[in-house]
């Protein structure tokens, strides 16, 4: 297992290197120079002239990127080209933003899609059965940006009950601890900044897990039948168990390997920046600063936010691989 995480762990340079070079091409050829942006609609030739050379954008591409590579060997993503402000230091800021919401939005979608699908599946071709799966299929369908929307309308202009935007109260500065405004305020025993953070937090969590909650229902209800068709299954019923008890002990543990592959990937996903929902609530996390990143043509935040995603992905997967040799005793990693 050791040498497995080692060989998988030296396996992310190449694949930060590769994602490096492919966003630093793409970021630099498809998008609008920063130099103009910067200075604004009435900037002269020369004085967009005089700023690039100052930022290095007069420099052959492949020199740029060495520039690049020098600083990122280093832990150095560079500063950004509007706020001169170290990218690094912007995105561990805003990563507990995005690292909360994304962390609720998979505990809601896993309790719900879990049950979901093996509810559906233990109550096959019933009307349980129909709705759920009828459920899931909105949740893929539906827009991200307009579920938002909608419950925005619904509870916070109609009902008036939950906030819409922001992360907590604007009058409530909670003491930074972890980042996570939940834990946070917990821990400093302030229950009423707790409730303003979890109330603010009902209404992206919803909109974000939305999505996941369909996607791990079907895989849950098709896992769950293809196990309960096994032998063993067969033998559970003829010993007289009772159905929780052959559920949830036998079909479900024994089903959970392409579930637990599901709930990775989308918590990789959404670390590595629920884009939309962050930018429909004003979520101040990495996904929105990536948006008004790519607006600008902020290369050294965009560069660092995508290294940044990739890198959380391979590390999920790697957490998923060593889930499954806790689920499944039988896998081993040479």
């Amino acid at each position: 297992m050791k040498k497995y995480i080692l060989k998988r762990v030296m396996l992310l340079i190449p694949v930060l290197l590769g994602v490096s070079v492919i966003v630093f091409g793409v970021t630099h050829a498809f998008t609008t120079d920063p130099a103009a942006t910067i200075i604004g609609q009435h900037a002269t030739e020369a004085q967009i002239r005089a700023l690039r050379e100052k930022l290095g954008f007069n420099k052959p591409i492949p020199v740029q990127y060495w520039d690049y590579f020098r600083g990122l060997i280093r832990g150095d993503l560079g500063e950004s080209l509007y706020s001169n402000t170290p990218v690094t230091r912007e995105l561990f800021a805003r990563f507990p933003a995005t690292a909360e919401l994304a962390l609720s939005a998979t505990v809601f979608a896993t309790l719900f899609g879990v049950v979901i699908g093996v509810v559906s599946a233990v109550r096959k071709n019933t009307w349980i059965d129909y709705a759920g799966m009828a459920g899931a299929l909105a949740g893929v369908s539906v827009p991200v940006f307009w579920l938002g929307i909608m419950l925005i309308i619904l509870f916070g202009v109609i009902l008036n009950i939950l906030p819409v935007s922001g992360r907590i109260d604007i009058t409530m500065v909670p003491l930074k601890i972890t980042g996570f405004y939940t834990i946070d305020t917990l821990i400093s025993g302030n229950f009423d900044m707790f409730a303003s953070a979890v109330s603010h937090l009902i209404l992206p969590t919803v909109t974000l897990g939305l999505y996941s909650t369909a996607i791990i229902a079907r895989m849950t209800r098709s896992a769950v039948l293809e196990t309960l068709e096994q032998d063993y299954i067969r033998t559970a019923w003829a010993k007289g168990l009772a159905e929780k008890v052959v559920v949830l002990r036998h079909a479900l543990r024994n089903a959970l390997i392409p579930v637990v592959t599901v709930i990775g990937l989308q918590l990789g996903a959404l670390l590595g920046g629920a884009v939309l929902t962050e930018t429909v609530f004003s979520w101040p996390g990495i996904g929105k600063y990536t948006v008004d990143a790519i607006t600008k043509s902020d290369y050294p935040v965009i560069l660092g936010a995508v290294l940044l995603i990739a890198f959380i992905f391979v590390v999920v997967n790697l957490i998923v691989d060593i889930v499954y040799a806790l689920i499944d005793p039988r896998i081993k990693y040479k």
